[in-house]
């Protein structure tokens, strides 16, 4: 069942870091969105993984395989393929290609400070995900003041609109959602886990978006998709391999041992 939630302050400032990146994850994926195309903004923010293994170097000291490296160097190739391709048919956004490298370094955040602050609410997800959002909430405010959100929503016309309370309502629960099972994710296999169901559905939504919009796109803009979602796959494989072979091998050094899993 349901933990029993009360607010500790201790706790919720622990959390704060967490809460802080997952702000700049939602908000950078809107905007991001707000400027590319669904069918590209898999492209957009395609460069996750490639700040997995910065951070993972920065952050964790973690050294990662010639094979992993090959594999980023895929994505990042396939990543500017798919700018350039965006610039040929005239629906580049300087401004959506930031706001996507910035979501890319926000997710790939949000995976390491989920790892991280899960054991100070026990491990519990539902108490992770009602502090995060309650921080959320609370730092949204001076956020939406500074950039005048509050005026813009005065004057909103769709404020009594059932159907945009509706779709709001959908979003929340959607968001909510996405959330939950994700932290779960995390908590119960691997960021390598994370990484295929995430090429599994950036496939799909691609594809998807593509269909529904209606959209006809070059050879070489498949090519680039195609080379982020390889590179993707290839780089949780050789991951995935690397890890087999470290639990395999009862030889393998600690040190090793700690390296092989980002």
């Amino acid at each position: 069942g349901l933990p029993t939630l009360r607010l500790d302050p201790k706790v919720s400032r622990s959390v704060l870091p967490l809460s802080a990146v997952f702000i700049g994850m939602v908000t950078s994926n809107n905007l991001c969105l707000k400027h590319v195309g669904v069918a590209f903004y898999n492209v957009g923010r395609s460069l996750t993984t490639v700040f997995n293994v910065l951070l993972s170097y920065l952050l964790l000291k973690q050294t990662t395989s010639l094979y992993a490296l090959l594999a980023c160097g895929v994505i990042i190739g396939g990543f500017w393929l798919g700018v350039d391709q965006e610039g040929a048919e005239g629906t580049l956004s300087w401004t959506g290609i930031f706001f996507g490298i910035l979501a890319s370094l926000c997710v790939s955040l949000n995976a390491i400070y989920t790892k991280k602050v899960l054991p100070v609410v026990d491990g519990s997800i539902w108490r992770l995900t009602f502090y995060n959002n309650v921080n959320a909430c609370v730092l949204f405010f001076p956020l939406m003041l500074l950039l005048g959100e509050f005026r813009t929503l005065y004057h909103f016309d769709k404020l009594g609109s059932p159907s945009f309370w509706g779709m709001m309502t959908l979003g929340g629960v959607f968001g909510f959602a996405i959330g939950y099972v994700t932290g779960l994710q995390i908590k119960f296999t691997s960021p390598l886990t994370h990484n295929v169901s995430g090429t599994a559905k950036a496939c799909a939504q691609t594809v998807l978006a593509v269909i529904y919009f209606e959209e006809t796109k070059s050879l070489l803009w498949w090519t680039s998709n195609l080379m982020v979602l390889g590179g993707s796959f290839a780089y949780t494989w050789v991951k995935g391999l690397e890890m087999r072979k470290v639990q395999e091998d009862p030889n393998v050094k600690s040190c090793e041992r700690n390296e092989t899993g980002v």
